[in-house]
């Protein structure tokens, strides 16, 4: 049975005081509130990750995820985060390959592919973010590319490594912009990118596999996201940040 998530991407935003506020809010209504068996992530700046532990039960509902991270596991790159690092400080998760590290930072799927090795080398868990542009979405094989994009990323996986990884599908185009896939589009690119991983894992790794929605899912439009029958959860950005809207999401999702 495949693993319900919603995870919190809360990008560069909180001070600290904002942020262990915002963190206690979630998780006592998490608590208190969420009865079914969804499991949520949150991942607040890299900056306030180690803070963040001591809110969360390890082996409770809430799990601790990272924005990225490096694809060295140390050495000479100032100001960057490896992968054991993260593991040292309790880290579950880490969203690789967002649509703004590929577009402000250049990331490629080669380059994420190494990632995804030294991620899931530490014990951690991927979130590979896949999407495509509003252009490609309205004038060009958008299926293709965001297949490709999983392929070129994460196809060098043996069975039992890819296994492991959670996808999220990030319509480019509905991220901050106010549009939203309809339940409809984001369940057709859910079941192309399943039936994709079914022709190179075969049909039980596919139908194991989480899925999550990432454009612009809120607390009117997750139930109907959630409720279309590959999609798994969510990747939600700004309705991560007030913690009643983000409760409402995760308990579309319960």
């Amino acid at each position: 049975m495949r693993k319900k998530i919603v995870a919190g991407n809360w990008k560069m935003n909180k001070t600290f005081e904002e942020a262990k506020a915002l963190l206690s809010e979630v998780v006592n209504m998490i608590s208190d509130e969420v009865t079914g068996d969804v499991e949520v992530v949150l991942c607040p700046p890299a900056l306030y990750l180690a803070a963040s532990r001591q809110y969360i039960t390890s082996g409770g509902k809430v799990s601790l995820g990272a924005q990225n991270c490096h694809e060295k596991a140390s050495g000479a790159y100032t100001g960057e985060i490896s992968a054991p690092m993260l593991q040292s400080i309790g880290v579950d998760y880490v969203i690789l390959g967002h649509s703004e590290r590929r577009q402000y930072f250049g990331e490629t799927n080669a380059l994420l592919a190494e990632k995804v090795n030294i991620v899931l080398e530490n014990g951690l868990t991927p979130i590979f973010c896949c999407g495509e542009s509003r252009d490609l979405r309205e004038n060009g094989d958008y299926i293709g590319f965001v297949k490709d994009q999983v392929t070129e990323s994460l196809f060098h996986l043996s069975a039992e490594s890819f296994a492991k990884i959670v996808i999220a599908y990030e319509p480019i185009w509905a991220i901050g912009t106010g549009l939203t896939a309809s339940s409809a589009q984001a369940q057709d690119m859910h079941f192309e990118l399943r039936q994709h991983i079914a022709s190179q894992y075969g049909d039980a790794i596919a139908q194991d596999i989480t899925i999550l929605y990432g454009g612009s899912a809120n607390e009117k439009n997750a139930a109907e996201l959630f409720a279309q029958p590959d999609v798994d959860g969510g990747l939600i950005g700004g309705a991560s940040l007030k913690s009643r809207e983000f409760l409402t999401v995760v308990k579309a999702r319960q």
